[in-house]
């Protein structure tokens, strides 16, 4: 089978996707690169375009090679020529489990989770209730209506984008003249509200590897400003990334049993990476990941640095349950 890196998208997370495809392209230089842009066709893209794409996490990439025709036609492309799919998408349909269902259903090899565990995990408020019932803690959920009245039994909420990831959309809220702000945010897709809970984030990888499933050293975040939004995930140059994380051996242990669980019941595959808050009353879920950002700045390439596993014989792995799957 013929490796393809697929990348790019239509969401806003597009651009940490680029950003992504520089390092798997790097990695893997056989690898062809398939540019999914955002007028919603593929594209033939060179080594050289992507790697000189200045400033991925700002800009868009251009198309600038020759056109494969629209995602369904790409995919038609990818099953007839015996490809298999390196993702490296976030976001959207491309995230959402709509992509995975399309190459399912075309018989195209891709990495990464199935449709029903990227459905799944997509849906914050969706995931939190599975994954609560396999012994994960989670927040609460708080509805818009009783925003108000939440905020003066907690004193700060959060606010986010109940479907989407890297951070994008964010809302500390502070006063009741922030809640506009999240009706305004709510009217134009749904959000998630959930009680700020104090502590310091972490995140944990899940690695499935030789048909065994285990969790990666955490990691401990320590957010520029103390907001781990998308500027202090990318941009910033004070924030700091601590792995194998420095809570001491129960806390960490505890990340890594959390997230184990909430892959497992997701029904997620290949890898993942959960976001926890780690508090003074433990550990808080915060979301599942199925494709998380493998940028040069992102935390899953962290923790297989962390656990001795190097980037290209993840990748490969990855490639080689893909092909497994289909074939089996």
């Amino acid at each position: 089978m013929k490796t393809t890196i697929l990348f790019g998208g239509e969401s806003r997370e597009r651009l940490v996707a680029v950003a992504s495809a520089q390092g798997l392209s790097r990695t893997l230089p056989e690898a062809d690169l398939w540019f999914w842009a955002p007028d919603g066709q593929v594209y033939l893209a060179s080594p050289a375009a992507l790697q000189g794409h200045a400033r991925p996490f700002e800009l868009d990439l251009p198309p600038q090679g020759a056109p494969i025709g629209d995602l369904a036609t790409a995919l038609d492309v990818a099953a007839r020529e015996d490809r298999v799919l390196l993702l490296s998408l976030h976001g959207g349909f491309a995230e959402d489990g709509g992509l995975q269902a399309l190459c399912e259903a075309k018989g195209v090899a891709f990495t990464g989770s199935g449709s029903e565990a990227s459905r799944l995990a997509f849906q914050k408020i969706l995931a939190k209730g599975i994954v609560a019932k396999a012994g994960v803690s989670v927040p609460e959920t708080i509805a818009l209506a009783d925003a108000e009245a939440a905020l003066a039994k907690y004193g700060r909420l959060i606010a986010k984008p109940a479907e989407d990831g890297s951070s994008y959309g964010l809302i500390f809220v502070d006063t009741p003249a922030d809640l506009e702000a999240v009706a305004k945010a709510a009217a134009a897709e749904p959000y998630l509200i959930e009680p700020f809970v104090k502590g310091l984030e972490s995140t944990c990888g899940i690695l499935e590897r030789d048909g065994e499933i285990f969790a990666l050293p955490p990691v401990e975040i320590r957010a520029a400003a103390g907001k781990f939004d998308y500027a202090s995930k990318y941009l910033a140059h004070d924030t700091e990334e601590i792995c194998p994380a420095s809570f001491g051996p129960e806390i960490n242990a505890a990340l890594q049993d959390q997230a184990l669980k909430a892959h497992k019941a997701l029904g997620c595959r290949g890898y993942s990476r959960t976001d926890f808050i780690v508090g003074e009353h433990g550990l808080v879920y915060l979301e599942t990941n199925t494709l998380p950002g493998l940028t040069a700045a992102s935390l899953y390439p962290k923790s297989l640095k962390a656990e001795g596993i190097a980037f290209e014989t993840f990748l490969r792995g990855q490639i080689a349950l893909a092909a497994a799957r289909k074939a089996g």
